[in-house]
């Protein structure tokens, strides 16, 4: 399904995006917000979960290699909560090798993007990797 991204086409959607490295948090939070996302950040597994659980967010962005709890971790925890389970969650990492992408799909999560981001795609990228969620691609054609 092709689509074109508008402005505001994350308008009203709450996202989680766990990182510890400040840069990175910071450039997926603006991008996220530039399309009207409203995003709600941590820079450990531990507190990315407490957020989780307070925010109930549309999807998740989450490093791999953090503190305290890890994100191959923290998405077994979100996928056992009956709850959360539903919430699909995005690995974003610096590592680039299949075996990294096949531990981090294996553990739970719905997609890997690969750092350093590209600003000018990376919403678009994010979204396209999620269009197979039903929830996800109803409310983009909604836009």
């Amino acid at each position: 399904m092709a689509f074109q991204l508008q402005p505001n086409a994350l308008k009203g959607w709450r996202v989680v995006v766990i990182d510890d490295e400040p840069d990175s948090l910071e450039v997926v939070k603006f991008l996220l917000q530039r399309y009207g996302a409203e995003v709600h950040t941590a820079t450990d597994g531990q507190s990315g979960l407490a957020l989780i659980n307070d925010v109930r967010p549309m999807f998740v962005v989450s490093d791999l290699a953090m503190p305290k709890i890890t994100g191959e971790e923290l998405v077994r925890r979100v996928k056992d909560d009956r709850v959360l389970s539903h919430i699909p969650m995005i690995a974003l990492s610096a590592h680039a090798k299949k075996e990294d992408y096949a531990r981090a799909i294996s553990a739970g999560f719905h997609a890997y993007m690969v750092k350093p981001l590209r600003p000018e795609t990376f919403v678009k990228d994010l979204i396209r990797l999620m269009l197979d969620i039903p929830h996800i691609a109803s409310a983009l054609e909604k836009e």
